[in-house]
């Protein structure tokens, strides 16, 4: 009996490792790797890409499961800013509506997309990212916050409302490395 349990303890180990295998034979006998796993893994390399569904969602995970943000999500995606938006932080990102992109003049977005515009992407996107962890109702203690830029945007208070950059917030949701706040303009930096 014994001898069974072993037989079918190896054979079952054998064919975990069988599957396991990531490894395709050629034509010519030669192995190689899969390249459209390859390929995936190669673009979405960093902590970004780690899947946990245990924890409370990161900034990036916020705005990726908003349908509201699906503009911001693919700018994001084209400046190449996934793995700086699931730092530990605590990170402020001041997150623009697709409404606040689309008020935008024709094509300005198309063109900002570009590749060839990446970085001047880049520095718009940072402008929208502080370091900290403050509610709306903080931030009306506050003159300015200084962006990932290395710009300042005011911050101005009308009633309840509070404004940075001359967004307003509408609305804030706690995020596991910070908070996420909504705004309804895209903050453009001063340069």
């Amino acid at each position: 009996m014994k001898t069974i349990l072993k037989l079918i303890f190896v054979s079952l180990v054998l064919l975990v490792f069988a599957a396991c295998k990531n490894e395709t034979t050629t034509e010519n006998g030669t192995s190689g790797e899969r390249s459209s796993a390859n390929d995936v893994q190669s673009k979405n390399q960093g902590q970004a890409f780690i899947e946990d569904d245990g924890s409370q969602p990161n900034v990036l995970q916020i705005a990726l499961g908003s349908p509201d943000h699906t503009t911001l999500v693919a700018a994001v995606q084209a400046a190449g800013l996934e793995n700086a938006l699931v730092n530990a932080g605590p990170l402020m990102v001041f997150a623009p509506t697709n409404a606040a992109f689309e008020a935008l003049p024709a094509g300005t977005v198309e063109d900002l997309l570009k590749p060839e515009n990446k970085e001047k992407l880049a520095y718009i996107l940072k402008n929208h990212v502080t370091p900290g962890n403050y509610s709306k109702d903080f931030l009306k203690k506050f003159k300015k916050v200084g962006q990932a830029s290395g710009e300042d945007a005011v911050v101005e208070v009308n009633g309840d409302d509070v404004y940075v950059g001359g967004a307003k917030i509408l609305a804030s949701v706690p995020a596991g490395n910070g908070i996420v706040h909504v705004v309804d303009h895209i903050i453009f930096p001063a340069n």
